[in-house]
């Protein structure tokens, strides 16, 4: 029996890894999903953004259920976004969460403005699975939800690495950003629990890996999608809901 020299070669979880790609690509959304900051964007790492780098843990304990690891992470995948707190919305494409796929999100905000913005699976195996950022989201980084077995107990876990990706996000994260970051996650976890009937706390730990700034990427301003976001609600979505009565009720000339 020969084996293919190349084949050999390649990694044995080739297949759970995005391959490399340039900018992003969007494919076909619901009418409802508003797709801004997504398409043509490149992704931003941890070590691009402008912020302190953290590695943040968010993590519940599924006592008293028996599930494995692979089932708690495939019931995740196939309903992520029905965890999330209300308002906010997560469009996955129809193939799902699986390597190179790109979402949309729409996140709700304090002062009433929905941000577009989205993610890219860079990874996805049985037990766990990634995504990116691209540019102008409120962070740069990478977040992984996995499951894993811990003394006999199914451990359900989000695990950011991330910074804020430009001064304004900093100034927001500051005000109000961390602490709603970490609801968001609160609540998502407690929802996951309650899908699987564990009533459980969700415990957290929180390290500050580089506590520097990095003004290089005081430029990623440029991209932030909670100002394209708010000057597109605010300018170009009434222009376009005006045009859409014009045609549906054109002027009648005598």
């Amino acid at each position: 029996m020969t084996t293919d020299p190349e084949t050999a070669s390649q990694p044995r979880d080739e297949a759970f890894w995005a391959r490399a790609i340039g900018a992003l690509k969007v494919r076909t959304m619901p009418v409802e999903a508003l797709n801004l900051n997504v398409q043509g964007r490149h992704l931003v790492g941890p070590l691009q953004g402008f912020g302190p780098l953290y590695h943040k843990r968010y993590r519940v304990r599924l006592v008293g259920v028996a599930l494995s690891p692979e089932s708690v992470i495939q019931t995740w995948r196939q309903n992520f976004a029905s965890f999330w707190p209300q308002g906010n919305h997560f469009f996955a494409p129809l193939s799902g969460i699986a390597p190179g796929e790109v979402a949309v999100l729409n996140i709700a905000s304090p002062v009433g403005v929905k941000m577009s913005t989205g993610i890219l699976v860079i990874y996805s195996d049985e037990t766990c699975f990634t995504f990116m950022n691209p540019q102008g989201h409120m962070f740069a980084g990478m977040i992984t939800f996995s499951a894993y077995e811990e003394n006999g107990v199914t451990v359900a876990q989000v695990e950011p690495l991330l910074r804020s990706n430009d001064p304004f996000w900093e100034v927001m994260m500051r005000i109000y950003g961390f602490k709603r970051e970490d609801w968001f996650w609160h609540q998502t976890l407690t929802a996951l629990a309650r899908f699987f009937g564990a009533q459980a706390e969700v415990e957290f730990a929180e390290e500050c890996l580089d506590p520097r700034y990095q003004w290089a990427g005081a430029k990623n301003i440029w991209h932030n999608a909670a100002i394209r976001s708010g000057l597109y609600t605010i300018m170009v979505r009434p222009v376009q809901r005006l045009a859409r009565r014009v045609s549906r009720h054109p002027v009648r000339r005598n």
